[in-house]
């Protein structure tokens, strides 16, 4: 995005220090200014003030299924804020299982657009809204969304 983009201001963090390396030294490689790298885990980033509702959009790769994805994602942005979730063709599915959590974030699915890979697999884009604050107690610790999603 960063490339297609330049204006933006991105931050990106990683729970793989050795992804994080490696995308320091394309940055430095690109000459990309404006892009901050962070070694942690997401949940833990979320409850820091200086993450928590700071972000206007938040985008994920295919970390986890749409509920658990959302406890993740969601607490990053300010309210009014999108989620853009790129998503398998599973998709459709995926939200369905998510309705409880996207509740309980305060969130709604604006869209879900679908495209093709040039291979012609399927493939969504799910547009998420945040609508008001995210309860303090989301996301939850470390590997709880995993073990017990909305």
């Amino acid at each position: 995005m960063k490339i297609l983009y330049p204006q933006l201001d991105v931050t990106i963090i990683d729970s793989l220090n050795k992804r994080i390396n490696f995308l320091q030294l394309l940055a430095q490689e690109l000459d990309l200014d404006g892009v901050h790298f962070y070694h942690g885990r997401a949940e833990d980033f979320a409850q820091d003030k200086n993450f928590r509702a700071q972000f206007d959009v938040v985008t994920a790769r295919a970390v986890a299924r749409m509920q658990v994805l959302s406890e993740l994602t969601i607490p990053y942005l300010k309210v009014g804020g999108k989620l853009l979730a790129l998503k398998a063709s599973n998709a459709p599915e995926e939200l369905l299982e998510a309705k409880n959590a996207l509740n309980l974030l305060f969130s709604k699915v604006e869209d879900n657009l679908s495209y093709a890979l040039t291979n012609g697999d399927p493939r969504y884009i799910t547009v998420v809204e945040k609508k008001k604050e995210t309860p303090n107690k989301y996301p939850r610790k470390a590997g709880m969304p995993n073990k017990r999603p909305l």
